[in-house]
């Protein structure tokens, strides 16, 4: 497996292409942090995409049925191997530990 960090200024290009050939996909989201030790936000519910929106410093990922909004995300990086994305987790302004693990993992073509 490789973790890839990801620059900022390549954020919302980076998750509007992952959105748009995402399908359906399983995801669990955990949130990490010394102060709040680990929790689960998500447990295997489908998600439908991934945006980051730079006006607002907002990454959200869209779930069935709700949203998980990291607000000031300072670092993001992707984990992949040959067979696709793993996971992505999202570092915020707080320290927390987001991490998106995907069931099965996503074969992401280049951006076209």
């Amino acid at each position: 497996m490789a973790i890839t960090q990801l620059e900022q200024e390549r954020w919302q290009a980076y998750f509007d292409h992952l959105s748009s050939v995402m399908g359906s996909q399983l995801a669990e989201v955990e949130v990490a942090a010394l102060n709040i030790g680990d929790q689960i936000a998500a447990e295997w519910v489908p998600v439908s995409g991934i945006t980051y929106d730079p006006k607002d410093d907002v990454l959200v990922v869209a779930l069935e049925g709700a949203e998980h909004v990291v607000r000031s995300p300072r670092e993001v990086s992707v984990d992949e191997d040959d067979s696709g994305i793993r996971a992505i987790t999202v570092i915020c302004a707080e320290q927390h530990r987001h991490i998106i693990r995907l069931k099965s993992p996503l074969a992401l073509p280049p951006a076209g």
